[in-house]
């Protein structure tokens, strides 16, 4: 699980499921899967978190400012999340630990936009967990019936995957620069 948050094309979906069925075989315990799943992914989160406080959004605006065309996000965008996840920010982070694809990155914005340690730990544990234990208690369920769970997740990751392309390319196609008062 540390893999796949640092390396978001390893998938929890098919990782948790698989340490679920070995847990029904005997192998391991669903208590074992699934502390060691959310400990894994929650030290890649954490790497995330500081790699992005680190960085800093001062440091995050020339990238902006620069290429702000492809990522489709410009400075007030920037400012909006940052105000975003000044008043929503457990949530926001709660939240996107449940979304394929989203949840490999969400501690990005929470560090940049230096979200509190704390609120960002809890949150992102709390989200963590329950993704780990609902994908590892499916897998040890299904038992050695894989394809049941693969039959399911992959349709909704997939869709979720598509998703993302197309509001990306919509976003590409639709994106105008905004500009704020004094600022470039």
């Amino acid at each position: 699980m540390f893999l796949e948050t640092v390396f978001p094309p390893i998938p929890s979906e098919v990782i948790m499921p698989v340490a679920g069925i070995v847990a029904a075989s005997g192998g391991m315990t669903l208590t074992g899967v699934i502390l060691a799943g959310t400990l894994g992914a929650m030290l890649g989160n954490t790497a995330w978190y500081f790699l992005a406080r680190i960085t800093g959004i001062d440091r995050f605006q020339p990238l902006i400012l620069r290429h702000g065309r492809w990522l489709t996000i410009d400075w007030p965008d920037v400012e909006r999340a940052q105000a975003a996840f000044g008043r929503f920010g457990g949530a926001i982070v709660f939240l996107g630990r449940m979304i394929p694809t989203i949840r490999s990155v969400i501690s990005i914005p929470a560090g940049i936009l230096r979200m509190e340690l704390g609120r960002f730990l809890i949150w992102s544990t709390v989200g963590t967990a329950i993704w780990s234990a609902g994908l590892a208690a499916a897998g040890w369920a299904a038992g050695l019936h894989f394809d049941r769970i693969e039959a399911v997740m992959g349709p909704v990751s997939l869709a979720v995957i598509l998703a993302i392309a197309a509001l990306y390319v919509w976003r590409q196609l639709t994106w105008t620069r905004k500009r704020t008062q004094g600022r470039p």
